[in-house]
């Protein structure tokens, strides 16, 4: 809690203008009189010091640029963010996914690569690792590994941080703005449905008598009945 005015309880105080010039340390009552007579506040902004230093400032503007000043760094703040892979992923889509990481690490955010198996894809692990160490190289203008790619049950997961921003060099550009949103982003890869190979596109309403070559048998005249 930031205590201003009569609530600053310290015998002395050293006390710092708006503008940055020192008057130096004088007791608190004394440093509250001048704050009063330039029609502004005494707030502490550094109660741990020996003695606590002091600010004569306006109060109201001091903490609006304060909570302006925390909301900056809030957003500044690095975030985990997460790009999930497929042992099938495709070229199209391998780019795609890499141009969005490479947007991540140029907001200085980190980035967890993972791989997941599914069905007989877990007899095949080592695939996983492939792509992760292919992800690495193609990345390599951009980041570095954080954590290098381990196994962690049915997937294989890496992360990677991004490099100092005066040796960024991206590669993979998204271009005509963003090719996938958000949600289908980092969520599973979508799969065509199967068609069933066997069953013709048309079907006939009826099939065709069969049609044989050879002649066909002549019938003998029925025999005249008799008178």
């Amino acid at each position: 809690m930031t205590r201003i005015n009569d609530r600053i309880r310290a015998p002395k105080v050293r006390v710092v203008l708006a503008t940055g010039e020192q008057l130096g340390v004088m007791s608190s009552r004394e440093a509250l009189a001048k704050a009063q007579a330039l029609g502004l506040d005494l707030v502490e902004i550094a109660g741990q010091a020996d003695p606590p230093v002091c600010k004569i400032v306006d109060y109201g503007k001091y903490k609006y640029e304060q909570a302006k000043l925390k909301k900056q760094k809030s957003k500044s703040a690095t975030r985990m963010k997460e790009v999930k892979f497929r042992v099938g992923t495709g070229q199209h889509d391998y780019n795609i996914k890499l141009g969005r990481a490479e947007g991540f690490l140029e907001g200085n955010h980190k980035c967890r690569f993972v791989l997941q198996f599914r069905g007989r894809e877990n007899a095949h692990k080592d695939l996983g690792f492939v792509v992760l160490n292919r992800i690495i190289e193609d990345l390599k203008a951009m980041a570095q590994v954080d954590q290098a790619p381990r196994l962690n049950g049915r997937a294989v997961a890496m992360i990677l941080s991004p490099l100092p921003a005066h040796l960024r060099k991206r590669k993979f550009h998204l271009f005509h703005g963003e090719l996938m949103d958000e949600d289908d982003f980092e969520e599973d890869e979508t799969h065509e449905p199967e068609i069933d190979d066997e069953i013709p596109d048309e079907v006939p309403d009826e099939a065709p008598a069969e049609v044989s070559d050879e002649p066909r048998p002549v019938q003998p005249d029925p025999a005249p009945t008799p008178a």
